[in-house]
C-alpha cells in the first residue's frame, strides 16, 4: 500500500523530520505496514509492507560466499509498524529490526553527507522498491532500489528476497525513528 500524500521538511541538525500535512493526507493517513502482530516478514509479504521514511543506522556485509560471488546484506532499520493520526497530530509505532537481503548481488551505494553539507546521522528510506529480473537461463531474482530520501542516495542490487525481523520492542512515539536509549544491540 502506498504511504499517504504529504511533503515533508527536514532539518539537518536534528536528522528528524517535521511532518507537514496536506488536509486530504490527513484524512487518509492510515497504518499502512501491514500486520502489526508479526515480528518476521519474507519476500512474500513484500506487497503488503512499507519501509517509507524508516531510518537506516547501520549495514553489513556477511557471509560472503566466494563461489557465487554473493553476500548477505543486512541493515539496522528503525521499522515503522504503523503511522497513527488523532486530533492531537500524528504518531508512529516503531521497533528496531533487521532486514536482511539473501544472496545480493551488483551492489552500488550511494550516499551523499556533502552536498547538503549534513551532520552524520541515521539516513532514511523513501521506500523499497524491486523488479523481477528473468536471466537468460531461466533464473529469477529480484532487482532492488532503496531510494534515499535524506540525505540524497540509493542503494540498487540484485537479491532472490529477503527476511526482516524485530529486534526491539514497538514504541509509540511522535518521532519516526528511536533515540540511541531506545535501540538494543542487533
Amino acid at each position: 500500500m502506498a504511504p499517504p500524500n504529504y511533503s515533508v521538511k527536514w532539518t539537518a541538525a536534528t536528522c528528524h523530520g517535521n511532518l507537514t500535512l496536506t488536509v486530504a493526507a490527513a484524512t487518509h493517513l492510515k497504518r499502512y505496514a501491514a500486520m502489526n502482530a508479526s515480528q518476521e516478514w519474507s519476500t512474500q509479504d513484500f506487497e503488503v509492507m512499507s519501509w517509507h521514511d524508516v531510518h537506516v543506522h547501520g549495514f553489513r556485509i556477511v557471509d560472503c560466499d566466494e563461489a557465487n560471488g554473493t553476500a548477505e546484506l543486512v541493515l539496522d532499520i528503525d521499522y515503522i509498524l504503523e503511522w497513527l493520526s488523532s486530533e492531537v497530530g500524528i504518531s508512529f509505532v516503531v521497533a528496531q529490526a533487521s532486514l536482511q537481503f539473501h544472496e545480493v548481488f551488483g551492489l552500488k551505494f550511494t550516499l551523499d553527507y556533502a552536498q547538503p553539507t549534513a551532520g552524520m546521522c541515521a539516513f532514511s528510506l523513501a521506500g523499497i522498491e524491486r523488479e523481477l529480473v528473468t536471466y537468460p537461463a531461466g533464473h529469477t531474482s529480484y532487482r532492488w532500489r532503496l531510494p534515499i530520501n535524506w540525505p540524497a542516495g540509493e542503494i540498487v542490487f540484485s537479491s532472490p528476497g529477503f527476511a526482516q525481523r524485530l529486534v526491539g520492542q514497538p514504541c509509540t512515539q511522535a518521532s519516526q525513528s528511536l533515540s540511541p536509549s531506545q535501540r538494543s544491540a542487533a
